[in-house]
């Protein structure tokens, strides 16, 4: 059975969240209405995925984000806010959460979310966002970005696999996974469409 916390400043969020995820036959071992209160939680259950909104009395929750990663690289994260920004889903793969999800979105997203993080631990999800609104291309996995920010700093095949610990034809087979996503068949095209949509700095 899969472990939860429900970070958000509402009641009724929580409330109803714990309900949804109780029939989806997850255990909620807690909730939190603050960053603060978070921290302080997550070190006490130590729960397998941390459901959490940005928008928090005392902070933001890529502060909760980055201090899961700090501590933990396998407890999964869920980003479930209503900013729905490319811009937010940039930041939330950067902080290092595993999927991001609107607060509109069908529950049914939010709990294939929570599975994500335990199935695909080392990839990224995004549902319902309006970068996903704006383009039919999949998201890149976290190990592609990884690569994709090296192309964009110019390094070479041997260079990104030397800094990823990563065989060449690893590297190659990543990108040409990223070509294929972003539906461009060059370096330059690639960082040329990744930043036109969000997914890399100006």
């Amino acid at each position: 059975m899969i472990r939860v916390l429900i970070v958000d400043d509402h009641a009724v969020v929580r409330s109803g969240l714990a309900s949804a995820f109780s029939i989806a036959n997850f255990e909620v071992v807690g909730s939190a209405a603050t960053v603060a209160e978070a921290l302080a939680q997550i070190a006490h259950s130590n729960p397998d995925v941390v459901v959490l909104d940005l928008n928090l009395p005392d902070g933001s929750g890529f502060e909760i984000v980055q201090w899961v990663r700090s501590i933990s690289k396998k407890m999964g994260i869920v980003v479930l806010t209503l900013n729905s920004g490319a811009e937010f889903v940039t930041a939330a793969l950067k902080a290092g959460a595993n999927s991001f999800v609107v607060k509109n979105a069908p529950v049914s997203e939010i709990v294939a979310a929570i599975e994500h993080c335990i199935s695909s631990p080392s990839s990224f999800s995004a549902k319902g966002s309006e970068l996903l609104a704006k383009s039919s291309r999949p998201l890149l996995t976290a190990r592609e970005f990884d690569v994709l920010k090296r192309i964009s700093l110019g390094l070479s095949n041997q260079e990104i696999a030397q800094q990823l610990f990563l065989s060449q034809s690893t590297i190659k087979s990543h990108i040409t996974s990223i070509f294929r996503k972003l539906d461009v068949d060059n370096r330059i095209s690639a960082i040329i469409c990744a930043r036109e949509n969000g997914l890399l700095l100006q």
